[in-house]
This record gives C-alpha cells, structure tokens and sequence, in this order.
C-alpha cells in the first residue's frame, strides 16, 4: 500500500529491513549503546557486519527520541540511521518521543541528501510500544514531515508480518490520500 504526500511517496510493505537494497538509508531501532542487540537492532548489526559496532561507539550513548548516522557498512545502503525509540510505559511522553524518532531520522536524511529510506516499526518490539499506537504516531508524524521535504522522495515503513501490515496501512490509509 502507499500513498503520495506532496513530492514524497509513502508505503508499508512486508519484508526484511536489512534486504532493502533500493533505498539509501535503512532506519535502525537501537538501544541507547548503538550495540547489537535482539530484533531489528541485532539484525542490522549481524548484516553489517562487526565495522558497524566500531562506528556506532563514540557516537553512543544517545537518549530517546535521537537519531544518529552511520554508513551502511556491509549492507546495500549508504547509510544507517539509528534512533532510539522510547520504552512503553517508562519513556514519557511516549507519543512525542517517538514522534521526535521519525522527525529526527528524516532531517538526518535530508542533511545528507539522501532520497529513499527505510523505517521498521520503531519501539513495538521489545520496547512493548502498542503497534497501533505507535502506527498512528508514526504515520502522522511522517504526513506531517512529508511537506517539508526537499531530497527524501521515498519513505518505505518495513514490517515485520501481515498483522503489523494491516495497522500500519490502515494508519495510513487515515493520514493520506491512497494512490
């Protein structure tokens, strides 16, 4: 599914984010030590490969609602963006913390010019973010940002099953017009 924003095309697919060979920036759901780690954030790590620990340790620790960038190492992408999502129920306010999340991520994108990039579903893993909560904070956010935009013409939201699909696309489906 995916929908157009102004200049910016906006979609939710099902898949990998490390196999994301098309975009320039892949999105990583770190924890505040930019280590490897369980979910998305020890995916991204075991793909790029050992370098990517390097990189991330003087950049570390970030707080929630950062966002830092890497290069992609040994992924297919230029770069990573790593943001720290906020933990359910202990980060507050939730909403505004992940809200910054894909703010911040997308203004790194556009400082480096970047025209295609790749989110996951951030903080509903282990950080126990509801997914339809977090959906319509993330799909909000992202309409909001897709205005402004100068470089990033693709935004693509990589979900992990069918169930994360439906809400993030229904979500959507609320924030933008469908194409």
């Amino acid at each position: 599914m995916q929908a157009v924003i102004g200049s910016v095309t906006v979609e939710c697919v099902v898949g990998d984010i490390t196999a994301q060979a098309d975009v320039d920036a892949v999105v990583n759901a770190a924890n505040a030590e930019l280590l490897p780690g369980g979910g998305v954030a020890g995916a991204i790590h075991a793909a790029a490969g050992p370098e990517l620990a390097a990189e991330c340790r003087p950049l570390a620790p970030i707080r929630p609602g950062d966002a830092v960038i890497t290069s992609g190492q040994r992924l297919p992408n230029t770069h990573i963006i790593h943001c720290l999502g906020p933990v359910y129920g202990r980060d507050e306010p939730a909403a505004a913390l992940l809200a910054e999340c894909y703010r911040n991520a997308l203004h790194l994108a556009e400082e480096h010019r970047l025209g295609r990039i790749s989110f996951p579903a951030l903080s509903t893993g282990a950080f126990g973010y509801p997914m339809a909560a977090a959906a319509e904070v993330a799909l909000r956010t992202l309409a909001e940002e897709a205005q402004r935009l100068h470089y990033v013409r693709l935004i693509r939201l990589v979900l992990a099953n069918e169930g994360a699909y439906r809400v993030h696309a229904e979500a959507l489906s609320r924030c933008a017009p469908m194409t």
